[in-house]
């Protein structure tokens, strides 16, 4: 906790002192730098909610309850272009760390809700990670005793780890298997064992959850401004086909901007997913290709997204070229103290392109859909070493005692 809070120290400390907060070390006097009044600047650009040391609220009955109700926070103009106001939709504050918490709990209460899910009934899914970790949790906050993951061999490790340690059993699928893979092992196991099938990428619940929850958070939390264009990527489809239907009902001079890997242009390939009677995909999509955006674009385009796609939701589609992502989750990082994944970086790139062609004055808010926790073992920290640089070692040089020298 102390390394997190420094770390946001750290970016809020540099849009305080902007000339000063790259460098920690003077290099003329190898000193440290000194900042004499960007400590109260910082502390009077403070603004929550409530008062710090108020406290939350009434105690909680289980972890659930704080689902949804997450943040946005504007962007300085280190990476928002100048004239223009970029409001990051903070998904991490969710108690899993991801926007999926919303649609696992989702899934759950409708099944409980219609009957289709028994007290005792184990749970299975396919998923990138971050469904089955919030359906891990939330089968716990139920009845519902087990929970049964599927997921492709190219996702992240921690994400498998995170699953079992919330007690759900993981089975990895095959790489060559792609989402259709482990889409089709989540549906052999349902039917053979008799288990309680989540179907995130075609049921309704899903996208509902965010026409009552999402979708209403960010219009009243911007009802006092104008609010000019929304910008989201898609996974499931969710979250694009709720809010965004949401959004356009009660602001509809909001444009909203969908994106997509350009490496995997399912949806701007104008090529339909060939479909089961279930409305699972039958097959790979033939516009598809790997991609490092974790969560987004599987290798089909779910019944979700394409119900939304069918109600003209968006007005822009913005194609995210290789290697733009994990380069803006980096400088989120670094010079906002924000901690969000590859497709958290990929979203906001497509709102800084969007707002470099925005006339002066445009509000945007773009969705965070996680943390970048949840992506230690790829490309995002391919870069971030384990050991101490040459910098650090020459700082701990730097006075006498206890340095761990590099084994050679």
């Amino acid at each position: 906790m102390k390394l997190l809070a420094a770390t946001l120290f750290r970016g809020a400390l540099a849009l305080s002192a902007p000339s000063t907060a790259a460098a920690f070390l003077s290099p003329a006097s190898q000193s440290l730098v000194k900042f004499p009044s960007a400590t109260s600047d910082l502390r009077k650009s403070i603004s929550c909610h409530a008062k710090r040391g108020e406290g939350y609220g009434p105690p909680l009955n289980n972890i659930s309850e704080t689902v949804g109700n997450t943040p946005m926070v504007k962007i300085s103009d280190r990476i928002c272009p100048k004239g223009r106001t970029i409001y990051a939709k903070c998904e991490f504050f969710n108690p899993l760390s991801s926007v999926k918490d919303r649609l696992a709990l989702s899934i759950i209460e409708a099944a409980e809700n219609d009957g289709s899910l028994k007290p005792g009934q184990t749970v299975v899914e396919a998923t990138s990670g971050n469904t089955g970790i919030g359906s891990g949790c939330y089968d716990v906050c139920s009845a519902w005793l087990s929970c049964v993951i599927t997921m492709a061999e190219p996702f992240s490790i921690e994400r498998r780890k995170l699953m079992r340690m919330l007690g759900a059993k993981v089975i990895v699928t095959p790489k060559a298997g792609k989402g259709t893979g482990m889409v089709e092992k989540a549906k052999e196991l349902a039917e053979k064992h008799g288990w309680f099938l989540c179907h995130q990428f075609e049921t309704d619940a899903n996208w509902k959850i965010h026409y009552e929850t999402t979708g209403p958070e960010i219009c009243n939390d911007l009802k006092d401004m104008n609010f000019d264009y929304w910008v989201t990527g898609y996974g499931t489809g969710g979250t694009f086909h709720g809010a965004g239907k949401y959004i356009k009902e009660h602001s509809p001079d909001t444009k909203i901007i969908l994106a997509e890997p350009g490496a995997a242009n399912l949806i701007g390939s104008g090529l339909s997913t060939d479909r089961n009677p279930d409305g699972s995909p039958a097959c790979s999509h033939p516009a598809f290709n790997p991609h490092p955006i974790q969560g987004w674009t599987p290798d089909f385009i779910p019944l979700v997204l394409e119900k939304g796609l069918g109600q003209s939701i968006h007005d822009e589609l913005v194609d995210i070229p290789d290697g733009a992502a994990v380069q803006m989750s980096q400088a989120l990082a670094r010079n906002e103290g924000i901690l969000t994944g590859i497709s958290g970086g990929a979203t906001m790139w497509a709102a800084v392109e969007t707002a470099k062609k925005a006339p002066e004055g445009s509000v945007l808010v773009a969705m965070l859909p996680d943390t970048g926790e949840r992506y230690l073992s790829t490309p995002l920290f391919a870069s971030i070493e384990a050991d101490m640089n040459e910098d650090e070692l020459e700082i701990a040089r730097s006075t006498p005692s206890f340095i761990l020298e590099p084994v050679s």
